[in-house]
C-alpha cells in the first residue's frame, strides 16, 4: 500500500509582502504613528520607553534587577522552516543584548496560514525557534498563535540586567568611537535569495550571519566606557545611527570604506538585488544624512539595507576600543570592526558619510 501523496506548498517568502525586517513600516510613517504616544505619563521604575526609539523597555524591579521586555516578529525571510524560526528567533532574543542584558524567558508569537502550509512545515518554523532558544540558555515558556494570511514567527523576550549597566542607544559621547559587530548585505541577499539568485555559499553566509546571537552584549555593557548600544536591523545602519545621534544629540560620521559588508553584496547590489524596504528608508531619513560627492546609488542602498537579526552597534571611549574588540572577538564575532565617531553636540544631529 502506497503512503498518500503529500501535497506541494508554496515557497514560503512567496507567502510574504516583505520579509525579515524588511517588513518594518517606514521610519517616517512609524513617526507619524507614534506621535504623542511618548507624552504618556511613565512610572519612574520605566527605565526605558518609546521616547528614543530604543530596543526594548527596561523596568526596575529592585536595586540589582531590571527587567528587560521586548518583542519583534516578521514575515518569511528564507524557504526553509527551520531556518526561517531560527532567524526570527535570533532576531528577536538580540534586543535583550542590546540593552545589555541576559535572557531568561521567551514566549513565541504564531500566525500561520493553516490551509496553505502543512503542520510538519508550521512544527519546523517552531522548532528552528526553539533550538535559538536552547542555544541562549532560555526556554520558550508559553505563547499565542493564530490562523493568519501570512506567515508570521517571531517571540516576546525578557531579560535581566543590573539597573547601573542598561546600555541605551542615546546615550553616545562626543569622541565616541562606533563599533559594528556584524558585516551588512542581508537585505541585499534575501532579495537575491527571492528571485532564486543567491548561490549555495550566499545562502550559508546569510544563514550563518542571522543566526548568529548577540551574546558579547553583556560583557560590552560591563566595559567601563562603552556608553551607548543598538542593533543594526530594519532601519539599515543609517537609519540606526541616526537614532543614536537624535537620541545623544550629537553629529556622526562613518568612514563608509571601514563598513564590512557579507561577501558578494556589492555584486548582488550591482545586479539590482535591493529591497523596497532600502529606498523607503532612505525616503524616511535622508534628509539628515549628507552624503559624499559622487557616492554610488549601490552604496546608498547598502547604507539603508535593512538588517534581519544584525549587529550590534556600540559607542565607546577610544580607551575602550581594544576591550570592546576584544570582547567581541572571544564570541566569534571576526568582522567586528570600527566604522565611524560620535562628532560635537548637536541639536541637529546628522549623519555624514566619508568615503
Amino acid at each position: 500500500m502506497t503512503s498518500p501523496e503529500i501535497p506541494l506548498e508554496p515557497r514560503l517568502t512567496s507567502l510574504s509582502h516583505g520579509g525579515g525586517c524588511g517588513c518594518k513600516i517606514a521610519p517616517g510613517v512609524l513617526s507619524e504613528i507614534l506621535r504623542g504616544t511618548a507624552a504618556m505619563p511613565m512610572p519612574p521604575q520605566l527605565l526605558v520607553g518609546i521616547e528614543t526609539a530604543d530596543d526594548a523597555a527596561v523596568y526596575q524591579l529592585n536595586d540589582e534587577q531590571a527587567l528587560i521586555a521586548t518583542t519583534d516578529f516578521f514575515m518569511p525571510i528564507v524557504d526553509d522552516p527551520h531556518d526561517f524560526g531560527r532567524i526570527a528567533a535570533t532576531n528577536a532574543i538580540s534586543d535583550v543584548y542590546a540593552m545589555g542584558g541576559r535572557p531568561i524567558l521567551a514566549l513565541a508569537l504564531v500566525g500561520m496560514p493553516i490551509n496553505v502550509l502543512s503542520t510538519h512545515t508550521i512544527g519546523r518554523i517552531l522548532e528552528g525557534g526553539a533550538s535559538v532558544c536552547r542555544a541562549a540558555g532560555i526556554p520558550i515558556a508559553g505563547g499565542h498563535t493564530i490562523d493568519s494570511v501570512e506567515a508570521i514567527y517571531g517571540l516576546v523576550a525578557l531579560g535581566l540586567v543590573h539597573p547601573g549597566r542598561v546600555k541605551r542607544n542615546a546615550d553616545a559621547r562626543p569622541g565616541d568611537l562606533l563599533v559594528l559587530g556584524k558585516p551588512l548585505g542581508v537585505g541585499v541577499m534575501s532579495a537575491a535569495l527571492k528571485k532564486g539568485e543567491l548561490g549555495a555559499a550566499g545562502y550559508a553566509q546569510m544563514i550563518a550571519c542571522t543566526t548568529q546571537l548577540n551574546t558579547p552584549g553583556p560583557d560590552l555593557a560591563a566595559i567601563d566606557g562603552v556608553h551607548a548600544m543598538t542593533d543594526v536591523t530594519g532601519f539599515g545602519l543609517g537609519g540606526h545611527v541616526l537614532e543614536m545621534a537624535r537620541g545623544a544629540q550629537c553629529d556622526i560620521r562613518i568612514d563608509w570604506p571601514a563598513v564590512p559588508l557579507l561577501a558578494g553584496v556589492r555584486e548582488l547590489a550591482a545586479r539590482g538585488f535591493v529591497t523596497g524596504a532600502s529606498e523607503r528608508n532612505w525616503s524616511g531619513y535622508g534628509d539628515d544624512v549628507t552624503l559624499p560627492a559622487g557616492f554610488a546609488a549601490l552604496d546608498r542602498a547598502l547604507l539603508t539595507d535593512p538588517q534581519t537579526s544584525g549587529g550590534l552597534l556600540v559607542a565607546c571611549a577610544p580607551g575602550a576600543l581594544a576591550a570592546v574588540l576584544a570582547t567581541f572577538a572571544r564570541h566569534g564575532f571576526a568582522a567586528a570592526a570600527v566604522v565611524g565617531e560620535v562628532g560635537a553636540a548637536s541639536p541637529a544631529a546628522r549623519l555624514t558619510i566619508r568615503a
